[in-house]
């Protein structure tokens, strides 16, 4: 059996488990962290998530676990239904009855949880990322404008970002583009214009990271190893701008000629990233 895992949100029923009968005693927030130790042993998890029963179905509480492959989930299903697992009591473990999801219409993963799902099937030195270009737009679109002033309180920061994601086991690289536009008010000056400059390089970077691991799709194989492709254009959902694309094309021209220059490195930008919001089941 050969599963493809892309850089996407999971959303398919066979990714999904349903945990019911779980103790009324402990608190809701133990029984996340006992799920997530149990279950987080038959693979990488996206999420955990405990509820409390609704009145009908007496005290207790019952929980919702994602996975990001549905081999990890299809494991975890059989060897923990009707387990005690972490309580007196057995619990009843079962499979989402969603529909498989289409690819092209799942969420993509932000930068952080796509570098997780690197770490975790490439290794941590199985892969790495490298800017290629990082530029400040704004002034551009002044001189653009030539001889008409624009107030401070109407400007706004614009980076524009060209990275890559190398995974050089499978000879792979991807290559993508990220821009970020942040509006900036009358009052930042200084430090916090330098502040927001910041912020917005950080998500040009995270944009550009995110779009090129979504034209990834990891290959596990029946016996465990784990294989690269790229995903199928009509798949990757190509929302770039004419600007963005003139610019891509510039620099990766340039880049091809001058492979041999000194790469710069990229800083972690993992931290303070908002998730994405799983969707309600029915």
């Amino acid at each position: 059996m050969v599963e493809l895992v892309p850089f996407a949100v999971p959303v398919a029923g066979d990714k999904t488990l349903l945990v019911w009968e779980l103790s009324s005693g402990p608190t809701a927030e133990a029984l996340q962290h006992s799920l997530f130790t149990v279950f987080s042993q038959f693979g990488l998890l996206y999420s955990v998530r405990v509820f409390p029963n609704a009145a009908v179905a007496g005290p207790g509480f019952y929980g919702i676990i994602k996975f990001y492959s549905a081999g990890d989930a299809h494991r975890a299903q059989k060897a923990c239904d009707q387990k005690q697992l972490f309580q007196t009591s057995p619990v009843k473990v079962h499979l989402g009855t969603g529909h498989k999801a289409v690819q092209h219409n799942t969420p993509a993963l932000n930068s952080s949880r796509c570098q997780e799902l690197a770490n975790y099937y490439f290794g941590f030195n199985g892969w790495s990322k490298r800017i290629i270009k990082l530029q400040d737009l704004s002034n551009l679109e002044e001189r653009e404008k030539e001889d008409i002033v624009t107030p401070l309180q109407k400007q706004s920061l614009k980076l524009f970002c060209a990275l890559e994601v190398v995974l050089p086991f499978h000879e792979c690289r991807s290559p993508e583009v990220g821009m970020a536009e942040e509006p900036l008010d009358k009052l930042e000056e200084g430090s916090l214009f330098l502040l927001k400059r910041k912020v917005t390089q950080k998500l040009a970077i995270q944009k550009a990271l995110t779009d090129a691991f979504q034209k990834l799709l990891t290959v596990v194989l029946e016996s465990g190893k784990v294989a690269l492709t790229y995903r199928p254009c009509e798949e990757v959902t190509d929302a770039r701008t004419e600007e963005e694309l003139q610019d891509f094309i510039q620099v990766c021209g340039v880049w091809e000629l001058c492979g041999q220059r000194e790469e710069e490195c990229l800083s972690d930008f993992s931290s303070e990233e908002e998730e994405f919001r799983l969707p309600e089941l029915d």
